[in-house]
């Protein structure tokens, strides 16, 4: 064949290549397009093989979409990349031909070397600087350099590249329709699509629960079938104020609506309503929630929360103490103590039961002091391990002990100018307590691990459910600390102690938590208020505010479910049965009481103490409070026989 003849048939070749590009897969999409594609490339380019594959990067490996080799097709053909002509394509993002001696670089391609390929020309598919996969052709002859063959193979290859992504773009599309769908069908708002008419083009499951009588003819019709020719006239209302929209928000939000379902009682409603373009026309999205319950609701609780808010601002407005709520005699005498030594800088120690709020008095002491500019630094005794607590109050230097990493500031050095609070102080190692006493009269510590002497200027108000006086008498607290510390004693009084206040404080937790879980409660009323005073509260404020949630929770209608929520309680044997109402319990028979109700919690709990069937859960108050507990009431568990 001449020199001419061999331009001529290129040229024909090309054609016929460019034809293969335009017309060969102009039919066919997906794997249909691929088997067409690399068909036509191996014919276009004379090869004996072509294949196109997508690319796994964390595998590093191909997997073949399309794989022509020797007039026939390979199937399942897949391959890491490691060690073959195809890696320096992938990883350096370029065009790669090796015009001959290609099993140099591919030695292990059994395949290729039993009919003996020569020759490999590969380019990755990029989307921006992403792998999508890989077009190669390879032959059994040499496959020189030309321009001419890398122009077509990079047609080919440009045409690949656009499938690839748009079958991605499908997949992606495809995706966030379904989870769009599930999204719309999962709500528990009625969501409505609508035409330019205000017809009804689709209805979620929870709108056809809202509407039931009528959502099985709804499609098609008016939105008016659903909601009412009033509110059908308010929503067109708002859709011609979305139409006149020319940009921003396309949307509004409807306050107030009252839907009237054909043959159904009509229901306050609020909605929103957006539009959208769908082939020109405008349509839209009407959500609408039933707000009858929660609108009931409000109602139900507006006096009560009106006469809580009262009272609280009252109190506040004249003691200050937001926070704490209550109008019992016990309260107002705890509080006229707060406020008595507030702004002096006299160290108070804070005496209650567990859950009797004696962090949030220490707080009210701290907020109504000199002080309150700097920091209340509060500190657990009990919670501390006992070869941790010196490192916690007071610091340590690098090296001080194993694990001492670095110099790190103590509870006293970050409370200076302050407050610390020093909760459950009963449980303080006795070995400590002369150190703590140091900084109590001296204002001054050693740092663990330091000989450098620190002084500090802290205000200590410590808190305990201990009785003091007889672990001093046991030998168990320091007789001087606990008189140093006992400077301004403030008792605080427990939740049975209190009167009403266990309602006001009932409602306003109610109320807070109910807000908080998106749910509305009904008044507490004339029975559940008297079930809440006769309950004698063993975890005070904090196992009230348990019992509440547990009562939210388990809650009908808003209406609360105390007599689930509220623990059963033994009755009394005749030994031991209460006294008449109005007759005040002594110290000692509060500590019984006290010491028969935690028995009580251990042994319904098989004396598990930690654990949701534990007995501090019972109690509602943390493992390690009923630990010292147990250990101050001298509890302990029986053994087995």
């Amino acid at each position: 064949m001449s020199a001419t003849e061999s331009l001529v048939q290129r040229r024909i070749d090309e054609e016929a290549a460019l034809r293969a590009v335009v017309e060969g897969t102009a039919s066919e999409t997906g794997r249909d397009f691929y088997r067409a594609l690399v068909r036509n490339l191996a014919t276009a380019l004379d090869t004996h093989g072509a294949w196109l594959t997508e690319y796994d990067e964390p595998a590093e490996r191909l997997r073949a979409l399309a794989f022509w080799f020797g007039g026939d097709w390979v199937e399942g053909f897949e391959y890491p990349i490691v060690g073959t002509a195809c890696e320096t394509a992938i990883r350096e993002r370029r065009l790669v031909h090796f015009p001959d001696r290609v099993l140099d670089i591919q030695p292990n391609a059994e395949n290729f070397r039993a009919v003996g390929v020569v020759s490999y020309l590969g380019i990755p598919l990029l989307e921006g600087d992403r792998v999508m996969g890989h077009l190669a052709v390879v032959d059994v002859r040499p496959m020189p350099a030309e321009k001419r063959i890398f122009t077509l193979f990079q047609l080919f290859a440009n045409r690949a590249r656009a499938e690839m992504r748009r079958l991605r773009l499908e997949v992606d599309l495809r995706e966030s329709r379904e989870r769009l769908a599930r999204l719309i069908d999962s709500a528990m708002d009625a969501i409505v699509e609508l035409d330019a008419d205000l017809r009804i083009t689709r209805m979620n499951p929870a709108a056809e629960k809202i509407f039931a009588s009528v959502a099985e003819r709804a499609h098609g019709r008016r939105v008016d079938c659903l909601v009412g020719a009033a509110a059908t006239a308010s929503l067109a209302a708002v859709a011609g104020e979305l139409d006149r929209r020319t940009g921003g928000e396309r949307y509004l939000w409807i306050p107030s609506l009252v839907a009237e379902p054909p043959g159904c009682e009509p229901f306050p409603a609020e909605a929103t309503l957006s539009r959208f373009e769908m082939h020109g026309s405008p349509s839209y999205t009407l959500i609408l929630r039933n707000v009858r319950e929660r609108i009931e609701a409000e109602r139900a609780i507006g006096s009560l929360t009106a006469q809580a808010e009262y009272l609280q601002e009252e109190l506040a407005a004249k003691q200050g103490f937001g926070e704490i709520i209550g109008t019992s005699p016990a309260l107002r005498a705890a509080l006229q103590g707060v406020a008595q030594v507030a702004a002096t800088d006299a160290t108070v120690l804070i005496h209650g039961e567990t859950g009797t709020g004696k962090e949030l008095f220490a707080r009210a002491i701290h907020d109504r002091s000199a002080r309150r500019g700097r920091p209340l630094v509060k500190v657990n005794c009990a919670a501390i391990p006992p070869t941790l607590i010196e490192s916690e109050f007071f610091g340590h230097e690098r090296g001080a002990f194993t694990g001492a990493t670095q110099r790190r500031d103590g509870r006293f050095a970050l409370a200076d100018g302050g407050t610390i609070f020093l909760d459950e102080i009963g449980e303080l190692p006795f070995e400590l307590q002369g150190k703590l006493l140091r900084v109590l009269q001296e204002g001054e510590f050693e740092p663990v691990g330091s000989s450098r002497t620190r002084k500090v200027d802290v205000r200590v108000v410590a808190a305990t459910n201990r009785d003091l006086e007889r672990a001093v008498r046991d030998g168990q607290f320091r007789e001087d600390l606990y008189y140093r510390l006992g400077v301004f004693p403030l008792r605080l009084p427990p939740l049975r102690e209190r009167g009403d206040d266990v309602v006001l404080l009932a409602t306003a937790i109610a109320e807070k938590l109910a807000q908080a879980m998106g749910k509305a409660v009904a008044p507490i009323g004339a029975a559940a208020a008297a079930a809440l005073r006769s309950y004698p509260w063993p975890g005070n404020v904090r196992e009230l505010r348990n019992v509440i949630e547990r009562a939210i929770i388990t809650s009908t209608n808003g209406r609360l479910d105390l007599e689930r929520a509220l623990p059963a309680t033994r009755q009394p044997s005749t030994a031991e049965s209460p006294p008449p109402p109005g007759e005040v319990f002594t110290e000692r028979r509060l500590r019984q009481l006290e010491r028969d109700n935690t028995l009580a919690a251990l042994e319904r709990s098989s004396w598990r103490v930690a654990g949701h069937d534990g007995a501090a859960h019972l109690l509602g108050v943390s493992p390690s409070t009923l630990k010292s507990r147990m250990k101050a009431l001298h509890i302990r568990r029986p053994t087995a026989r």
